[in-house]
């Protein structure tokens, strides 16, 4: 099979990367988490004490962030500065930081270049929210999903649940609805569905369900 890249956007918790990731070892090709990366330059800001809205004062710091992303079959690894923060990253704080600097030119060029880089030379599925329309633009095939605010909170409160934090249900909500609303207006590379990419709506449907339907649009892609 030729190479082939995937590429998922959507809002958050639209299930993205949970789905991505499994259809990634279903189909034996390298997953990509994108947004697990602006979590990781909000995480190096809070642990270094820099505003995460203060543009000026993330730009200072990039130089400072050496992010090592261990790509593989089903899943990747993240390593910031040498520490393996992959679970680190998922917490409800490191969320809210990501919203901020994703907003952020500098932020973004840098990391696009990362994930452009680890899409070359291989089959890649990577889920985001400018993946169809900026990092990936000729991908072979682009799916937009999304759900309803409600559902998208519930899941995003099994997450952290699972995690071990104790989430707010309202609270999540109301995170979940800025982060949308940063994401869609955000400047540079706002979250937009593709022109050409299928849109899956998710709610009410199992994690199965939207993988079978995905699976079916890329083999018939491939075929």
């Amino acid at each position: 099979m030729k190479n082939i890249a995937v590429a998922v956007d959507g809002p958050a918790g639209s299930g993205k990367s949970t789905v991505a990731k499994l259809i990634a070892k279903n189909m034996n090709i390298v997953y990509i988490d994108t947004g697990a990366m602006y979590r990781t330059v909000g995480l190096y800001c809070i642990e270094n004490g820099i505003d995460t809205k203060n543009e000026k004062a993330v730009c200072s710091v990039l130089d400072d962030i050496k992010m090592d992303i261990k790509a593989q079959m089903g899943g990747q690894t993240i390593f910031l500065n040498g520490v393996d923060v992959t679970s680190k990253v998922r917490t409800q704080e490191a969320g809210r930081a990501a919203s901020d600097v994703a907003v952020i030119l500098a932020v973004r060029e840098k990391l696009v270049q990362i994930q452009r880089n680890m899409a070359k030379g291989t089959s890649v599925i990577m889920d985001g929210r400018d993946i169809g329309t900026n990092v990936l633009p000729k991908a072979e095939v682009k799916i937009f999903l999304n759900a309803s605010v409600e559902e998208r909170a519930k899941r995003r409160v099994g997450e952290l649940l699972a995690l071990g934090e104790n989430p707010d249900f309202d609270e999540v909500k109301e995170q979940i609805r800025k982060r949308d609303e940063n994401d869609t207006n955000r400047k540079h590379n706002p979250l937009r569905k593709a022109e050409d990419a299928v849109e899956i709506d998710t709610t009410g449907m199992t994690i199965d369900e939207v993988i079978d339907k995905i699976s079916d649009i890329i083999r018939e892609k491939i075929s």
